[in-house]
């Protein structure tokens, strides 16, 4: 997993409510075990009108906005059913960071797991963030433990054990990999016939 430290960028306001993870990608696009290539459905319905094109009116498809590697949004984050394709399909659109009032629990995990960052700032926050200018880049600093935007420089709590794993990129193999001198030592405590079998 890449490492997260900080990520500066431009950053995009969504600022609905209850974004749920079919929101996020339609169970249409779930067929894909990769997690690549999902980034061109994120949103789907909102971000395309019923003939396949653009919607001019969602933020996505502004030219400014095009390139936002930071999502602001509304509370409840992520709700709705355990698909990890919604955290695949925002890092495969290309952000990193997703500000909101809240997560839902699984989303979270699916999200720190992916590398993706879900800050949680007051609504206050969010509002003044989702207001700044398009040109101002916004910072997520998970060291830090603050947004920063200008003149503007925002707070946020983190878990302790997820952040030491962004901070320096462990995901799940990562870290089991880093026992692997202790794991071949305890395979070469399996009686012979585990270890035949291991190698058929």
């Amino acid at each position: 997993m890449e490492k997260f430290i900080q990520h500066t960028g431009i950053l995009v306001p969504i600022m609905n409510d209850n974004i749920d993870t079919d929101q996020l990608i339609p169970k249409a696009y779930l067929k894909r075990v990769e997690k690549t290539g999902f980034g061109k459905y994120l949103f789907d319905e909102w971000r395309y009108l019923p003939d396949g094109s653009d919607n001019p009116k969602f933020p996505l498809n502004d030219p400014d906005y095009r390139q936002a590697t930071i999502l602001v949004a509304g509370d409840n984050f992520g709700s709705g059913s355990s698909r990890e394709h919604a955290a695949w399909a925002l890092k495969d659109y290309g952000f990193r960071a997703i500000i909101a009032g809240s997560f839902s629990d699984i989303f979270f995990m699916n999200a720190t797991k992916n590398g993706l960052v879900p800050v949680t700032l007051p609504q206050a926050a969010r509002e003044q963030l989702a207001k700044i200018s398009r040109m101002t880049p916004v910072t997520v600093d998970l060291e830090q433990q603050e947004v920063r935007a200008g003149e503007y420089v925002y707070p946020f709590a983190f878990d302790a054990t997820w952040r030491e794993k962004l901070l320096n990129g462990l995901d799940d193999i990562a870290i089991t990999l880093a026992d692997e001198d202790q794991i071949e030592s305890y395979e070469q405590t399996i009686p012979a016939y585990w270890q035949k079998a291991k190698q058929q």
